[in-house]
């Protein structure tokens, strides 16, 4: 049987945000079987608790902006993604900003975190979304979906414009060390030709190339180059990792997304959560044929996990 995990102590790290440009601290503690991820705000008079769960996401444009009672915490997707692919279900995240610092641009300054921290093992069994049947979400070109399949699978391709970017590919096979070794290292990457506008519209006021990879119209413009041949697409499946992650439950299933983004990953969640079938909630092991299956509602199992997260 699988276990629930939750970070050993906790660990502390500071970094200007990506959007506000501004030195943000940040803490992750350990938490109780079945919190799940919470973030609060700890610069605010009103320490309110927004759980990391689809329902508090309030905006999704150029990152993941999770909200409740008019408190945000922004660029989310970084730390949710480290948080999933190294296994930890369970945390408490203290911001003391608005929005989650940039670091390296990538998850792996995270990663290096929860390594530190070390990982604890919980007496409770973690539970799995399992995928019974597709779930398709489509925006035109852009598309992403949901295939039953025996274990955590995704493939994603993007196509840019672009001479050093182009159509990429890459499958990632969720499994121990996958994560660190072939995605965590992938940085946000960002076009020199979309910096003023976004400085304009209060974006990436934070942003250089510490903190992202920036190209020009022909090649990087960081002097150390590419971590990776491929390090746009990986970046977008860390990226989708991070979006999966507000699921609240692992996953079993092939994703297979084109071109698809915050918004999109969003609407393929909530796609699958209103669906009456096509998928099951199972208690156990991630082994086919193992686990004992729970109530078909996932709003019930929903609401009662974030019940528990906000009193814990």
């Amino acid at each position: 049987m699988e276990l629930q995990r939750t970070l050993a102590c906790s660990s502390f790290v500071e970094g200007l945000g990506l959007h506000t440009g501004k030195k943000i601290p940040m803490w992750i503690h350990p938490a109780p079987a079945d919190h799940g991820i919470v973030f609060v705000r700890s610069d605010l008079r009103r320490r309110v608790r927004i759980p990391a769960t689809l329902e508090f996401v309030v905006d999704t444009t150029l990152a993941t902006t999770l909200g409740r009672d008019g408190e945000v915490v922004s660029t989310v997707e970084h730390l949710l993604s480290a948080l999933w692919g190294t296994g930890v279900d369970n945390a408490l995240v203290e911001v003391g900003g608005p929005e989650v610092p940039i670091l390296d641009g990538s998850a792996a300054p995270f990663v290096k975190m929860i390594k530190e921290a070390g990982i604890f093992l919980q007496p409770k069994v973690r539970r799995y979304l399992v995928v019974e049947r597709p779930f398709h979400v489509r925006d035109g070109e852009r598309m992403v979906s949901l295939y039953p399949c025996p274990e955590f699978v995704v493939s994603f391709s993007i196509d840019f414009d672009h001479p050093l970017i182009g159509t990429q590919f890459f499958q990632l096979h969720l499994t121990d060390g996958n994560y660190e070794r072939l995605i965590s290292r992938a940085r946000t990457f960002g076009f020199l030709r979309d910096v003023e506008a976004m400085k304009a519209m209060g974006y990436a006021l934070g942003g250089s190339l510490e903190n992202a990879i920036v190209l020009d119209d022909t090649g990087v413009l960081n002097p150390g180059g590419l971590r990776y041949s491929d390090e746009f697409v990986r970046h977008k499946i860390l990226d989708c990792l991070g979006d999966l992650s507000l699921l609240g439950l692992r996953l079993r299933g092939h994703l297979v997304a084109h071109r698809s983004g915050h918004s999109l990953n969003r609407k393929l969640l909530s796609h699958l959560i209103e669906a009456t079938d096509g998928w099951k909630v199972v208690s156990g092991s991630l082994g086919m044929g193992q686990g004992v299956a729970e109530s078909p509602s996932f709003q019930d199992r929903s609401s009662s996990m974030g019940n528990r997260a906000l009193l814990a």
